[in-house]
């Protein structure tokens, strides 16, 4: 910040001093055409006053004895003046300087004639005979004869003896305070600015530590940025979203040090579980081998159907776990269609019928007749039903009964699958959607533990929430809505 204070400064009496170069420049150039011009409108007459006095041209012969006079008379009034006689061409013809001072023979007619007429505005510069390169204020007035012009009186305002005399006071004292005045307001314009620019960039240089102190901690959410906008100008917009990037920042490391944990959690889980149906298929199938001359056909069944039964379960937790992954991986891309969803709780509850029979348990669908639709992925949606009326089934007593039922919600269709099986106590309700978590995976060899985190991330991409209510002994319930198709 301390960099950028400098840059700026130097930026600031860079700019100063240009403008104060200017601003010294234009006021000397402004000073002096107002010099010229006022010089110009007060000594304006002075050709037209010398030229009525006498007559200097008469049929085309210079009288030379009264333009030297007239002169003299000129340079008493003003003592800057210098006289010329020109002709109508512009040619000098008689004048009252030393011969070896005027450097031309000729003076430009233009500027003249543009002084001669009254509309004209001043100041007006012509020719200077003693330095052509220079343009100088004149004063001017026709010569007549009668009705014939002879030529033109030309005086030029600031001759040699003004050159030398603003030649002389140039530094002067009124000059040097002129200078010295500039001087000092260009001084305190500079310390102001930097005085201006050390409040704005105050706030910056705190943002700028606050960055750094926030990345130095190793963005510790303890050292998170917690910016309090006061103006809501540039730097405050800067600070908040500075702000909102290091409370992002410590969100994500956050969720990074969850899904770690969930990480070595489920490489736990999955060893465990994996590690179990194999040992207990392998010792099987070593049995098999090794004692396989001295077992019975039924004790040989026995070991088989034991070995597939593992197999089974091994193949359905490698089935979750990829399916799961494939959620997770944003690689699942829900196809959405228009559906009937009691229908499709009819048909996946057909599936169940069988093995609710053998389990004792009666399954019922509760759903309108009216066809209500939804606007959704069957597929997905058929898989979710699946996961909840199995996991039902798994912890339903016999005797007990799953419901299946639909209800309209204005612009959304509820769905729930409720059983009254053993329910879940209440210190377990907040963690049953997590993988491996709780009583599906302790609850047999026909659970993966995954059915419950599979359902919660299918709803997700549905942008749908599932909740839960259950009670110890008396049942659970699992709800969750899908927009009707005509809200769709």
């Amino acid at each position: 910040m301390r960099a950028l204070l400098f840059r700026l400064s130097l930026a600031l009496l860079a700019v100063i001093l240009l403008l104060g170069g200017g601003f010294f420049v234009v006021e000397q150039w402004s000073s002096r055409q107002y010099y010229d011009e006022l010089t110009q409108r007060l000594n304006a007459p002075i050709a037209m006053y010398v030229t009525g006095e006498r007559q200097l041209i008469s049929a085309g012969r210079v009288d030379t004895d009264s333009l030297s006079t007239l002169g003299q008379q000129a340079m008493v009034v003003n003592p800057t003046v210098e006289v010329y006689l020109l002709g109508p061409d512009g040619a000098i013809l008689g004048h009252t300087m030393p011969p070896e001072t005027v450097l031309t023979d000729r003076v430009d007619l233009a500027p003249v004639r543009t002084l001669l007429d009254a509309d004209s505005s001043m100041p007006i510069k012509g020719t200077d005979p003693r330095n052509p390169e220079v343009r100088k204020v004149f004063s001017a007035s026709e010569v007549r004869s009668g009705d014939v012009l002879e030529g033109y009186l030309y005086a030029v305002l600031g001759g040699q003896k003004f050159d030398e005399i603003a030649s002389d006071i140039r530094g002067s004292h009124v000059q040097r305070l002129t200078i010295l005045a500039m001087a000092v307001v260009m001084a305190a314009a500079f310390l102001i600015g930097l005085l201006v620019f050390g409040l704005l960039t105050r706030r910056l240089t705190r943002l700028t530590a606050d960055v750094q102190r926030f990345t130095a901690s190793g963005f510790d959410p303890e050292a998170a940025l917690s910016w309090k906008p006061r103006d809501g100008d540039e730097i405050d917009r800067l600070g908040s979203a500075f702000s909102v990037m290091s409370n992002t920042i410590r969100e994500q490391i956050e969720r990074l040090k969850e899904n770690d944990r969930l990480r070595r959690e489920l490489v736990s889980n999955v060893s465990h579980d994996l590690r179990t149906p194999l040992a207990s298929m392998q010792g099987y199938v070593d049995t098999l081998i090794i004692k396989n001359g001295s077992l019975s056909a039924d004790q040989r069944d026995h070991y088989l159907n034991i070995t597939r039964k593992h197999a089974h379960r091994l193949g359905r937790l490698i089935g979750d776990l990829f399916e799961l992954s494939r959620l997770d991986s944003a690689s699942v891309e829900p196809q959405f269609e228009r559906f009937s969803v009691a229908e499709l709780l009819q048909d996946t509850s057909q599936e169940f019928e069988l093995e609710a029979s053998r389990a004792g348990v009666r399954l019922d669908v509760a759903a309108p007749r009216d066809g209500a639709s939804v606007v959704a992925d069957i597929g997905l949606i058929q898989r979710v039903l699946e996961n909840l009326i199995r996991n039902a089934l798994r912890f339903t007593p016999s005797g007990g009964r799953i419901t299946l039922s639909v209800e309209k919600r204005s612009s959304k269709l509820a769905v729930a699958v409720a059983d009254t099986g053993v329910g879940i106590p209440a210190n377990d309700l907040p963690r049953i959607f997590d993988r491996f978590y709780g009583n599906a995976r302790e609850s047999g060899a026909e659970s993966s533990g995954l059915g419950l985190a599979i359902v919660k991330r299918i709803l997700e991409l549905h942008q749908s929430r599932i909740t839960v209510t259950s009670a110890v002994d008396n049942g659970t319930r699992f709800e969750f809505e899908l927009p009707a198709s005509q809200a769709a």
